[in-house]
């Protein structure tokens, strides 16, 4: 049995009449830029996350970037990221020429740890280089970050709050959707996120007006009311019309899957608990499950036993941003970020996707009793 990781070819047998349907279309109007399947796209995913506006984009490192440029951050600015992510959260800071100041992780959840987060302001502040001016939470493997003392550390300290959702869409917090629990909220339809096209894709939501009208001007190269009616500079990123008709079909069963997820993850939790750290759920707190990540302290020795009896694995991740290569003189060293650097080396993540069958499920299980 050939076990994916993550099963897209399951996903499109089921939607395959629509999604070509929905192709065909494109094909045939040719408005592959912007098409009418692109606005269509966003009020349907405005109306399914409850915000006012989406604005798309054309992957999830640009909605990072076209938010950070609306609020003209730049050199001399200091934005507050996670060390326990994806590249793509610290490097859209520096090619803006800010500079990201690491802060490390809770051992629980993964995500930003609020008192470190206050901490590192506070000797950022004292230091007197930089000026705080951002925080960009991540919210690691479907799980929202804690939005609300986040909103309240962002207020008290006058700094911007980007949610970065790019793992996260489908998730929600006390009963409000991702999407809506921050000013700005980024995220990503990179083929392997919970809501994924068939290429790259990324969007913005938001309830500020404002906001939204900015960042449409700067995925088109910052134009304003007409085409060379330029009015600031922006980036040439747009989501392509035949990925928002993919997403459109895409969505319409994006709920159902959300729950499959979340079927999946309990049937891995009643499973291994106790023998290996399963992830848990705060109160309030619904997960979109774009990872079902472990911790073992013999995290390489299961790696290589599941991989023998041919389940799939994945490490999210090996090194942390603060001792990468092109982010080490930006850091504190080995040491700095003590949780993030030990989970660096316990996590491991399992196969997980809405269209495993249960005797998958088994068979993946089986292998991890008989490896741990």
């Amino acid at each position: 049995m050939n076990i994916p990781f993550v099963d897209l070819k399951a996903q499109y047998a089921g939607l395959k009449g629509e999604i070509d349907a929905g192709i065909q279309r494109v094909l045939e109007h040719g408005r592959f830029i912007l098409g009418p399947e692109v606005e269509e796209f966003e009020t349907a995913l405005a109306e399914h996350v409850g915000v006012a506006h989406v604005v798309s984009c054309a992957n999830g490192t640009d909605s990072l970037t076209l938010a950070l440029i609306a609020e003209n951050i730049g050199p001399g600015d200091a934005v507050f990221v996670p060390s326990f992510t994806f590249t793509a959260t610290a490097e859209t800071v520096l090619l803006l020429g800010a500079t990201p100041v690491f802060v490390d992780v809770d051992a629980e959840h993964f995500l930003i740890d609020c008192d470190d987060l206050e901490h590192r302001i506070a000797a950022v502040r004292k230091a007197g280089k930089l000026t705080p001016r951002a925080i960009i939470p991540v919210d690691l493997f479907g799980l929202p970050a804690d939005y609300a003392r986040l909103t309240n550390i962002a207020a008290a300290h006058d700094l911007f709050l980007l949610a970065d959702a790019a793992q996260s869409l489908g998730a929600a917090a006390n009963g409000r959707a991702v999407g809506g629990l921050a000013p700005a909220t980024a995220t990503s339809f990179f083929p392997a996120k919970p809501l994924g096209c068939y290429g790259d894709g990324g969007a913005l939501l938001t309830d500020d007006a404002e906001r939204a009208a900015v960042w449409r001007s700067l995925r088109g190269h910052g134009t304003g009311k007409a085409k060379y009616d330029v009015v600031r500079v922006g980036l040439n990123s747009r989501l392509d019309t035949l990925q928002a008709a993919i997403l459109l079909t895409k969505l319409k069963v994006f709920a159902k899957e959300i729950e499959a997820r979340d079927r999946l993850a309990k049937t891995y939790g009643a499973a291994l608990e106790g023998l290996v750290k399963t992830p848990s759920l705060p109160d309030g707190m619904r997960s979109a499950w774009a990872q079902y990540t472990i911790q073992t302290n013999d995290r390489d020795r299961l790696k290589s036993r599941l991989g023998e009896k041919g389940v799939p694995t994945a490490v999210y991740y090996p090194l942390p941003m603060h001792l990468q290569t092109a982010y080490r003189a930006l850091g504190g060293g080995e040491g700095s970020l003590p949780v993030t650097e030990r989970l660096c080396g316990k996590v491991l993540s399992l196969p997980m996707h809405p269209y495993m069958d249960d005797a998958v499920a088994e068979r993946i299980l089986e292998a991890v009793l008989a490896s741990v």
